[in-house]
């Protein structure tokens, strides 16, 4: 197998954090994001899409970061992706829940058009509005996450045993230590997060997020 990837994507990290942790053999390439590799050939006849991680395993090729964690966790029979009906359902539905309604507003809406030039918006006035609604959505999200979906009682978002929901969303949500958010006001979500941060592999394979947040910690952000 072979994950085309960069290290800082937030995509590419859950699914490296996944084979990492579960020790599964996959040659990793790194697409330079930076130089626009993704943007052009020979990787856009891979992705036709633009955009990492890619899976590569036989003839098989998949595109989207949520369905590759599903595969993997099939091919190993991982019980982070639950057998019993009922309980998979509720995996996916937070998969599609975080990729749906939070990543939308938190990452393109409020956090990429500040880190990343080409998500900037044309004016400043466009700019600032598209961060301010991203901003207060993130925010509804993050209330709905601390209390309904994670609660008082559950170790991780689906009850109190790990599964690729957690491996996603939680590389999702710690786009926010980029922008210095404070996650303090939702203290289920930070519990969860300090869960996450107790695997393994999880300093290693974040290290090039921290780099980027050292790289930009002398600028200003609108954060939570």
């Amino acid at each position: 197998m072979k994950l085309y990837m960069h290290p800082v994507s937030m995509t590419s990290r859950p699914v490296r954090l996944f084979i990492a942790e579960n020790g599964i053999p996959c040659e990793e390439q790194v697409v330079d994001l930076m130089k626009g590799e993704h943007l052009g050939e020979p990787y856009a006849a891979i992705n036709p899409n633009k955009l990492v991680p890619v899976l590569q395993d036989g003839d098989l090729r998949l595109t989207e970061s949520s369905a590759i964690l599903k595969y993997l966790a099939d091919k190993t029979n991982s019980p982070a992706y639950p057998k019993d009906l009922q309980k998979r359902a509720k995996v996916n539905e937070m998969m599609d829940w975080f990729n749906t309604n939070f990543y939308r507003d938190f990452g393109y809406g409020m956090a990429y058009p500040q880190i990343f030039p080409h998500h900037k918006r044309a004016t400043d006035d466009l700019q600032s509005a598209t961060i301010s609604w991203g901003q207060e959505r993130a925010k509804g999200w993050l209330q709905i996450l601390n209390d309904y979906w994670i609660g008082p009682k559950h170790a991780y978002v689906c009850g109190n045993d790990i599964t690729i929901a957690d491996y996603f969303g939680s590389c999702l949500v710690t786009l926010g230590e980029v922008l210095r958010c404070d996650f303090s006001k939702y203290p289920n979500v930070t519990r969860w997060l300090g869960n996450m941060k107790k695997l393994k592999k999880w300093n290693e394979v974040n290290e090039a997020l921290y780099g980027l947040a050292a790289a930009v910690k002398d600028l200003q952000f609108a954060a939570i």
